[in-house]
């Protein structure tokens, strides 16, 4: 498949561009997200998040080096939510497009896939979305939130509210099951036994919910259950519609998803599942200078043109009803720590922007992050409830939250 061929648009607007790229070098980066497939419905908004950051980088005069300016030139690839496309067309912006950095993934199956690429050829990749952990790489650095930042707040807060019972439900992938084998370790040191945890996965794509649900309905007897989903992509409309239609509720059996933010809302009956719960480092509800500003910022740019002069839209875009969420607000602040570790570094290349990476600070809608050495974020936690119109009232908040890959650490084992 082919890149995403970029449209130049207005006669004027193409002469301000190329009268800027005169001026000032560019610098190629990769953006490697599904735009087709099960995970279209997830990744192509970050895809959107990234360009629109882009752009408001070049906006504000590019990334500086040696004191000149470099506009950042994207490269778009569709992987199409197939997991050894994603390594082949990792290789492609390494080698023939030879991008400085790649900002991308969704699902860990495919950010396994494309590990080996990066390290082989000593590529940069930024990963935002939350994540199994148990991983380290030098050529990764994980804006996404690690099991300690979302799974385990999550079951805390669940444990919290009174729940005995958990029905662990999830794709079948390596995110979900990971994430489990260390939640029902979790769970067990918390005094709930196997008998009351319940572990199931479904293949991407699934539709057919009914014997599942229906077996949820039967664990939940007496209100002492959730659902811990780690469902991803579109598999999640069919599993919370049959989840309605079952009388299920989150008052007799609240589910809390971790892959179901604002963004997945739009495709959901969300009236049917206000109260069910989220937990992320970042909604787009939250209220603070920097969320405003990003979040008008967003909508008016999927409305006008690009000011770099460029149009990126492919299918066109539908500014009404688009909202941001935490993978966006994580695909955003991994542009800016990559923009200030190189204009610190003086240069392009990863074995010297690697280094300044750590250390990093950015004040992002939800809060400052910082980037510690294991490659990971200092970050916010926040439960938050789901609301009738498909955004988050958050109930819970829990600050300065270190980012931790390995479970043996957090779990206090031996």
């Amino acid at each position: 498949m082919k890149n995403i061929p970029v449209k130049l648009v207005g006669s004027a607007l193409l002469a301000l561009f190329l009268g800027a790229a005169r001026a000032a070098d560019t610098v190629k980066v990769g953006v490697l997200h599904s735009l087709s497939g099960t995970m279209a419905i997830s990744e192509t908004s970050l895809k959107d998040v990234l360009l629109f950051t882009f752009d408001e980088i070049n906006k504000s005069g590019g990334v500086k080096v040696g004191g000149k300016p470099h506009m950042i030139e994207p490269v778009i690839v569709d992987p199409a939510s197939n997991w050894p496309l994603f390594a082949e067309k990792a290789e492609q912006l390494l080698v023939k497009d030879q991008v400085s950095v790649v900002f991308g993934c969704w699902t860990s199956v495919s950010r396994k896939s494309v590990l080996p690429v990066f390290e082989r050829n000593n590529g940069l990749l930024f990963y935002p979305v939350q994540y199994e952990g148990e991983e380290l790489s030098k050529n990764i650095f994980y804006t996404a939130e690690a099991v300690n930042q979302q799974a385990i707040p999550a079951v805390d807060y669940m444990l919290g509210e009174g729940k005995k019972k958990f029905y662990l439900l999830g794709s079948d992938y390596v995110y979900p099951r990971t994430t489990n084998k260390i939640l029902k370790q979790y769970l067990k040191s918390k005094g709930i036994p196997d008998a009351d945890i319940e572990e199931i996965y479904t293949p991407f794509g699934h539709t057919d919910y009914q014997t599942i649900v229906a077996s949820i309905k039967t664990f939940s007897g007496g209100g002492k259950a959730c659902v811990i989903s780690t469902l991803n992509g579109d598999t999640n409309v069919p599993f919370f519609k049959e989840f309605a239609n079952a009388g299920l509720t989150s008052e007799n059996c609240p589910v809390v998803s971790f892959s179901i933010s604002e963004d997945e809302f739009r495709g959901l009956p969300a009236k049917a599942l206000a109260g069910h719960l989220g937990c992320w480092t970042y909604f787009m509800s939250i209220k603070s200078p920097e969320n405003a500003k990003f979040v008008a910022d967003f909508q008016k740019w999927l409305q006008a043109p690009k000011v770099t002069g460029v149009d990126y839209t492919v299918t066109g875009v539908d500014p009404k009803g688009r909202v941001t969420c935490s993978p966006m607000n994580l695909s955003r602040i991994g542009v800016y720590l990559w923009k200030a570790a190189v204009e610190k570094a003086g240069s392009f290349d990863v074995d010297k922007v690697r280094p300044a990476i750590v250390g990093q600070k950015f004040k992002g809608p939800a809060g400052e992050v910082v980037m510690q050495a294991n490659h990971h974020l200092v970050n916010t936690a926040f439960i938050g409830e789901t609301l009738p119109t498909g955004q988050f009232k958050i109930i819970k908040t829990i600050k300065k939250v270190a980012g931790e890959p390995f479970s043996a650490k957090f779990l206090g084992a031996n």
